[in-house]
């Protein structure tokens, strides 16, 4: 059964930091590229970050050098660590495979950013 669970958003100020976590219990991610996702209101769902399965890491322009994002296969678990957060990056994000699997989104993880 697939299913992915994240965790670790809430409220922040401008310049905080956040650690997201996604558990895969499903195993999905394994020997496949993950990414984390974000959908801010009124966007559509956009991918920020993604790992290989070797921990090859790629971001997207938007977040580069202040998102970090990393895997524990053992765990079967991603992380993805925000810093220099900005009131842009308010969104709820998600974790899936690179590319998504349709059936496997989770409920998302809600941060806010604001002072």
């Amino acid at each position: 059964q697939v299913q992915l669970v994240e965790s670790g958003g809430g409220l922040v100020q401008p310049g905080g930091s956040l650690r997201l976590s996604c558990v895969d219990s499903g195993r999905i991610f394994s020997f496949k590229a993950a990414g984390w996702y974000r959908r801010a209101p009124g966007k559509q769902r956009e991918l920020v970050a993604s790992i290989t399965s070797g921990g090859l890491s790629n971001y997207a322009d938007s977040v580069k050098g202040r998102f970090i994002m990393a895997r524990d296969n053992a765990k079967n678990t991603v992380y993805l660590q925000l810093n220099s957060l900005k009131p842009e990056d308010t969104a709820v994000y998600y974790c899936n495979t690179v590319p998504p699997l349709r059936g496997a989104w989770g409920q998302g993880t809600l941060v806010t950013v604001s002072s």
